[in-house]
């Protein structure tokens, strides 16, 4: 068990490399049950909901990313974990992150992308080739 959570710690590495500065951190959690994923506030920070809230109320609000949690006993993060081919975790760690905003309410800010990537691994997963074109 020690090895498969170093293994989780490594790859919430590798997601938060490949998110970059969407995320403020990722990290492993045990509260999440269902989901692969979801998104929350650091500590001190404000909730995404009460940032929505304040914005459409015309309020000045500070911009912070948030925390991206993984649930290690979900099949999707289970199947992340093992992927070695470094465009498909990209894909699957951006379609991830996405999945979470989406969940929580919020917008994605390229939904374009977020459609291309989901087709692609569709595609892959369908047994077709793995690249596609999307308008």
């Amino acid at each position: 068990m020690r090895l498969a959570l170093l293994d989780l710690l490594v790859d919430a590495n590798r997601i938060q490399g490949v998110l970059g500065d969407r995320a403020s951190a990722v990290r492993v959690s045990s509260r999440l049950t269902d989901s692969p994923s979801c998104l929350v506030s650091d500590e001190h920070g404000m909730s995404t909901h009460l940032e929505r809230i304040l914005k459409a109320a015309g309020q000045h609000v500070p911009g912070s990313k948030p925390i991206l949690e993984i649930n290690p006993e979900h099949p999707i993060v289970q199947r992340l974990n093992n992927e070695t081919d470094e465009r498909r975790f990209s894909d699957w760690s951006q379609i991830l992150f996405d999945q979470a905003l989406l969940a929580e309410g919020g917008q994605l800010d390229d939904p374009a992308s977020f459609v291309k990537r989901l087709n692609e691994v569709m595609l892959t997963l369908a047994g077709g080739r793995s690249r596609i074109w999307t308008p």
